[in-house]
């Protein structure tokens, strides 16, 4: 199964940009690309009336000389050949919007978005589109380098939508020789104390019990074999604990799902992810969102 066959690639026009052509170009088998959108939206192209006033010679970037830069920077990078192609640039006053609608429009399976570590940038974009996106969304990282990933760590939650993200990760282990490292969370209810059992006594029942489910949920994939780690929450910030313990893992890639609570709300990720989001400065992460969860918010976004 081609999981992602249409990807959205976000463009601000920057070094980023080429660090993120270059990356997609690694990954696009273990993506199953088979269409590639670059985007770039822009704010406003044109100049204020009063600096044309004092510079008469200036000129205002066009649509096409944009797309123009773009393709050139393209061309400087080999795609395989069973891969179209495609670069366009969309004027917007509200460019997450305008991103969005596009995504929509292109009925985008993915997508990539850069998150930047020294360049110039705010990732305010990025991290929008991570929230709200219509699909799932690859956040790739600056300086980790191209490569197929060793290592996956999955966060597992024993939901049916976890299902997909195990059948994405067992194709990539079979085909790049990738190693699955399934991780839960999970914590003492506040009401322990009374049950007569101390905190350890009732972590250890909170631990056997998410054991026990995980070997439940793994009897349906291929790898039934694989043994899912177990974290306690210790009241920290969550994402920073999944990222300590994917640096200890020395884990190439995060995985991990989207749910909407209600119909209305699936575009929002949860508070795991974006907690997440936020705390993971290294590691690339891919969340899954099941697409066509949030069509009837976005069409009524696309006919605004």
């Amino acid at each position: 199964m081609q999981y992602f066959p249409k990807v959205m690639v976000g463009l601000d026009l920057t070094e980023m940009d080429d660090i993120l052509i270059k990356k997609v170009v690694a990954l696009s088998k273990f993506l199953g690309i088979e269409k590639c959108y670059f985007v770039h939206v822009a704010k406003n192209l044109e100049i204020p009336q009063e600096i044309l006033a004092l510079y008469p010679d200036l000129i205002s970037p066009t649509d096409e000389s944009i797309e123009a830069m773009i393709h050139n920077k393209l061309k400087e990078h080999s795609f395989p050949k069973d891969i179209e192609v495609e670069a366009f640039v969309e004027e917007g006053s509200h460019p997450l919007d305008t991103f969005l609608r596009w995504a929509k429009l292109k009925d985008a399976d993915l997508i990539v978005m850069g998150r930047k570590e020294d360049l110039p940038g705010n990732g305010v974009l990025a991290d929008g589109v991570a929230k709200k996106a219509p699909c799932s969304i690859l956040l790739l990282q600056e300086k980790r380098p191209v490569k197929l990933p060793k290592k996956i760590l999955i966060l597992t939650d024993f939901s049916s939508h976890n299902h997909m993200i195990y059948e994405f990760s067992e194709r990539v282990a079979s085909t790049a020789g990738a190693e699955l490292i399934p991780l839960h969370v999970y914590e003492v209810p506040s009401g322990y104390s009374k049950t007569g059992k101390t905190y350890e006594e009732f972590s250890e029942i909170m631990k056997e019990n998410a054991r026990k489910d995980f070997k439940k949920f793994v009897s349906k994939h291929e790898k039934t074999d694989l043994e899912c780690e177990l974290l306690l929450n210790d009241g920290r910030n969550i994402g920073i604990q999944i990222t300590e313990f994917a640096k200890k893992a020395e884990a190439d890639v995060i995985l991990l799902g989207s749910r909407g609570r209600t119909a209305s709300a699936a575009i929002l990720l949860g508070s795991t992810a974006e907690k997440l989001i936020h705390a993971n400065k290294l590691l690339p992460m891919l969340i899954f969102k099941k697409k066509g969860e949030t069509m009837g918010f976005f069409d009524a976004l696309f006919k605004i």
